[in-house]
């Protein structure tokens, strides 16, 4: 899509401001210097060295006892539905949750049936699970709980650990095991002052994404209780997530899971600090007040739809995401410094001026 440049004092280029996601960041030159020196095997045949690392450091840092390395998020939230259910069940999730509003379609593979339960800020309402996980012999047998933190649709909202340890209490006494989607695990963690594993502890099985906030070019990891990851490692194969001399990657995904953590609280800042701006600029647009590094920009009251703003917004210098037909999603990571959120203030300020 065309863009209006913009240039430096000195005359050279801008690029247009990124904050569709965290996705667009790009390896550090940490991580090219592991890549360059990993150790590699065949991971469908006898293994490979520096994967095997990754699910093993990965695995002490959620707290579980085996790690699985996966091509995306996407397949390990599969992974732990095929792993631990059997066909005709169903799940339970909260309705907004990523894995029912975009990964429902992983029916096709599980046979299994979604159960939506309303929530506030991606939590369940606990007495509609308490509902959903009741018995009369007329319903399907639950296999599985799902959770979500951070939350995707819920602005990067962060289940409270309250919750989450209600959740896990409920299914457990019935012998249901509950899955984390932890895409953006270490985001949670960063908002609640809390080592990972002290957020998965919560779960019994959790995905992490390593090519979000964590920078990584690609890959996440799937853990928990070693059966349930020896189980997963048979369906990837046959869902042909196995790959050879793999360690190439894997050896970015140690640099994000061991060091990568540590910055995240930059990007919830310079969220904030966006959110702030936006929210003192229009009366006609407002921005959900973050809690990570996700601002939601509701435009409703403008009289034009996210993919016009999307559209005058780009050219204007800032990439920004339409979040369904009125809001916006704009998302900082590692690539963005402050002069960058002054600059989406700017690109926002014009929009409003001329759309508003």
């Amino acid at each position: 899509m065309a863009h209006k440049t913009e240039t430096s004092p000195a005359g050279a280029e801008l690029l247009p401001v990124d904050l569709r996601s965290d996705t667009v960041t790009k390896p550090t030159e940490a991580m090219y210097a592991r890549m360059a020196s990993a150790s590699t095997g065949d991971d469908g045949l006898d293994g490979d060295p520096t994967v095997q690392e990754l699910e093993s450091v990965a695995a002490a840092a959620l707290g579980k006892d085996a790690g699985l390395f996966v091509p995306s998020c996407t397949m390990a939230n599969l992974l732990a539905t095929l792993a631990q259910s059997e066909r005709s069940e169903q799940i339970v999730l909260e309705s907004n949750a990523h894995m029912y509003t975009s990964e429902r379609g992983a029916a096709t593979f599980t046979g299994l049936f979604c159960l939506a339960v309303a929530g506030t800020a991606g939590a369940m309402d606990l007495n509609l699970l308490e509902h959903a996980l009741q018995s009369d012999g007329h319903k399907l047998k639950t296999a599985l709980v799902a959770m979500e933190t951070s939350h995707n649709n819920a602005s990067g909202a962060v289940l409270p650990l309250e919750h989450m340890q209600a959740v896990h209490a409920m299914a457990s006494a019935r012998g249901v095991p509950v899955h984390l989607d932890g895409a953006r695990l270490f985001n949670a963690a960063t908002a609640l002052e809390l080592a990972p594993d002290q957020v998965a502890r919560h779960c019994d099985t959790v995905s992490l994404c390593l090519s979000k906030g964590l920078s990584a070019p690609a890959g996440a990891v799937l853990a928990g209780p070693r059966a349930v990851i020896d189980r997963s490692r048979k369906f990837r194969r046959m869902l042909g997530g196995t790959q050879r001399q793999i360690g190439i990657l894997a050896a970015a995904g140690l640099e994000a899971v061991q060091v990568m953590g540590a910055r995240l609280a930059e990007d919830h800042r310079r969220a904030r600090v966006l959110s702030d701006a936006l929210n003192g600029m229009h009366p006609k647009i407002s921005a959900t007040i973050p809690q990570t590094n996700i601002v939601q920009v509701d435009v409703s009251l403008s009289g034009r739809d996210s993919a016009a703003w999307s559209e005058a917004l780009e050219r204007a210098g800032l990439r920004a995401r339409p979040w369904g037909r009125h809001r916006l999603r704009c998302v900082t990571h590692r690539h963005i410094v402050d002069a960058d959120i002054d600059r989406a203030v700017i690109a926002f300020r014009t929009v409003a001026g001329a759309l508003v």
